[in-house]
């Protein structure tokens, strides 16, 4: 399916949950890792606020890609962020969503202009 770049150089971007591991298997506790490069995966959760909407979304990060210094409530950068549109069919129920994507997660800065 083909993946979105997302802008965010207008969007506030706060973190909700700190990182923690992405499990791919619940049953066996597996953890989620890259398919090119095998590193592990990691997930944070953030809100997503732009021109007057907010979202409370997901992301996917390596794990080489968590920096130093984040903060619950406090701004993140979320460098390379893309949205994949998903189709899956699990017992026998069709499921879809979006699942999102960023090269890094870093500590960043409410975007000028924003809450004036």
């Amino acid at each position: 399916m083909r993946t979105i770049r997302i802008d965010t150089s207008t969007a506030t971007v706060l973190l909700t949950e700190i990182p923690e591991p992405k499990v791919r298997d619940r049953q066996t506790g597996e953890i989620a890792k890259d398919a090119t490069s095998g590193e592990s995966l990691m997930k944070v959760g953030v809100v997503y606020i732009d021109e007057g909407e907010s979202s409370l979304i997901h992301v996917t990060v390596p794990e080489s890609g968590i920096s130093e210094g984040l903060a619950l409530g406090a701004p993140v950068s979320l460098p390379g962020l893309v949205a994949r549109p998903w189709e899956s069919v699990f017992n026998g129920q069709q499921r879809h969503g979006i699942a999102y994507r960023a090269a890094a997660v870093a500590p960043g800065a409410v975007p000028a202009g924003v809450g004036a």
